[in-house]
């Protein structure tokens, strides 16, 4: 895996992706940061106003009841907005704006006079509550004395548990009713702060005006002291204010409203990075390109030479990945080409010789017959047709062969009762076979059809046997037998004779192929009738194949579709 070129190409274009990817996401991520900022920052001044419209809303009501005027109100005025009010547990209170499709998971702000939002609200107080909530107070924390300078709160602090007459007395002319109103409400808060503190393990404490612990007081824990004001003054004001609710402002589809666009000045940026880094992986992709071009530089030299008919050197093969096994191929192809060219030049060779044995008697003979050395008798005339006959079978494979090269070899095909064949052979071949004291056993497949063409098929078997009665010492035997198989007839010629070698078994339907190495022709036949053979059986979509043991004889197979 590790020399194969494809992972090699996409580890460097994994490699490259992920600096490209690192590269921009890194620079996205600023140019984005500062992006959105800015639009959150626009966003945010709309969903502020709103906010705080609701806000004023919840400050000045005890329940949202009258809230759908007031977002009418809002929509109206921002009609690209869907504002909806949700309790606590998303029950709808509102929802106007909108399609009606399904809201966000996570609301925009929570709505709560007694929590504000210090996002949306900056100026919010450190208690988070709103200013603006006085419930029982009648006065302004903003206008309000820190401490009482009157005496009248001490007052009614002692008397705390007093009647109403006694805390009367307490009450001075001078001081307005609505601070009077306020020490009540102050002493109720101490009356909530206390058990808190309790429940703390603190000491009680007593507040000014401004809900700060007095100064003359010992505090142990502030922290804990603000808390516990914090949340009694939330229980104290709760009744006087809308409860908290969740507010959503979003697109009318229900999509959050934020969004951006990068500048031109930024689109420039990302642009530039985005070329660096494709100069990057040029740069990189050339230098891989470069070592790997390098064999295929070495095959293409090779290719031109053997286009100019020159012989090519085997390449040195390095390495196991595919340009390696394109090398092997390219040598391999090299010595098959090598091979044909012999093949071709002994084809040229063998035709010759087929050629002018009966040509060098047909001239030899007319020779001998102008020069009256040989009557022109009918024995003359019968020599000259004999190798003349010669010369024409020699002729009519080749042009079988060469049809069927060319594809254009045409069978006639038709159901042909093999028995019918088998008759033809035996007649054709069996006063040779008595000749030359071989036995020829044809058999006799009354019931069995074959799909092909007579001629050739008869041609097919004429070879077959010609070529073993060839071969056969006299006393030996020949069998012609035919079989089905599946939806094959099988055709076999057995033989007990010579046999042929391994080495030459591979060889037998090879054109002008001949065991007997030497040119005495003891045998005859030209080494085209095998070659004939396969091509026919091929042609037919079937096959033949050779069997032998050496000195014991061979036997050749032709398989043909039913």
């Amino acid at each position: 895996m590790r020399r194969s070129i494809f992972f090699r190409l996409l580890g460097v274009t994994v490699l490259v992706a992920v600096c490209s990817i690192a590269a921009t996401a890194w620079l996205a991520t600023q140019i984005t940061r500062a992006s959105l900022q800015q639009e959150q920052g626009r966003e945010l001044a709309v969903d502020n106003d709103i906010y705080k419209v609701l806000l004023g809303h919840a400050v000045d009501h005890s329940d949202w009841s009258e809230a759908k005027d007031i977002v009418e109100d809002l929509v109206e005025r921002h009609p690209d907005r869907r504002i909806a009010l949700l309790t606590k547990d998303r029950t709808p209170i509102v929802d106007l704006g909108g399609d009606g499709s399904p809201l966000p998971s996570t609301a925009s702000a929570e709505v709560d006079a007694l929590d504000v939002d210090p996002v949306l609200l900056p100026d919010a107080p450190a208690d988070r509550i709103d200013k603006r909530v006085l419930g029982p107070f009648r006065t302004p924390i903003g206008v309000r004395e820190r401490e009482d300078q009157s005496g009248v709160l001490k007052c009614l602090r002692v008397n705390r548990a007093a009647d109403a007459a006694t805390r009367q007395k307490c009450i001075d002319v001078r001081v307005p009713a609505d601070s009077v109103a306020d020490f009540y409400a102050l002493l109720a808060l101490e009356d909530l702060v206390n058990p808190c503190l309790a429940r703390r393990g603190l000491p009680p404490v007593l507040l000014d005006p401004d809900y700060t612990p007095a100064r003359y007081q010992r505090i142990p824990d502030e922290p804990a002291v603000a808390e516990c004001v914090r949340s009694s003054r939330r229980q104290q004001l709760a009744p006087y204010v809308a409860p908290a609710a969740l507010m959503f402002v979003t697109s009318p589809a229900g999509a959050a409203t934020t969004s951006f666009d990068l500048s031109s000045g930024n689109s420039w940026r990302v642009a530039g990075v985005a070329a660096a880094v494709l100069l990057v992986a040029i740069v990189v992709t050339a230098a891989v390109c470069a070592r790997l071009i390098r064999p295929l530089r070495a095959l293409t030299g090779a290719a031109h030479l053997m286009a100019d008919g020159d012989a090519a050197p085997p390449l040195t093969v390095r390495g196991r990945d595919e340009i390696a096994q394109l090398t092997k191929a390219f040598n391999t192809m090299v010595e098959n080409r090598e091979r044909m060219e012999q093949v071709r030049k002994a084809m040229v060779s063998d035709i010759a010789h087929e050629l002018r044995t009966p040509l060098s008697n047909i001239r030899g003979w007319l020779e001998a017959a102008e020069d009256g050395l040989s009557e022109r008798d009918p024995a003359l005339i019968a020599l000259l047709l004999k190798e003349a006959l010669v010369l024409q079978h020699v002729v009519d494979d080749l042009q079988d062969l060469a049809e069927a090269d060319a594809g254009k070899l045409r069978l006639n095909r038709s159901q042909v009762a093999v028995s019918e064949i088998f008759a033809q052979l035996d007649a054709a071949h069996d006063a040779r076979a008595a000749q030359n004291g071989i036995t020829l056993t044809v058999s006799n497949p009354e019931a069995l059809q074959v799909h092909a063409d007579p001629v050739r098929l008869r041609q097919i078997l004429d070879n077959l046997v010609t070529n073993a009665l060839r071969y056969v010492p006299s006393g030996g035997s020949v069998a012609v037998t035919a079989r089905t198989e599946q939806d094959e007839v099988v055709f076999e010629v057995a033989d007990n004779g010579t046999g042929i070698s391994p080495e030459d078994l591979p060889h037998v339907f090879d054109r002008f192929w001949r065991a007997e190495k030497s040119r005495s022709r003891q045998t005859g036949g030209s080494g085209l009738g095998l070659a004939i053979v396969r091509n026919l059986a091929e042609a037919h979509g079937g096959s033949a194949t050779a069997e032998s043991t050496y000195g014991q004889g061979a036997t050749f197979r032709v398989r043909l579709p039913a």
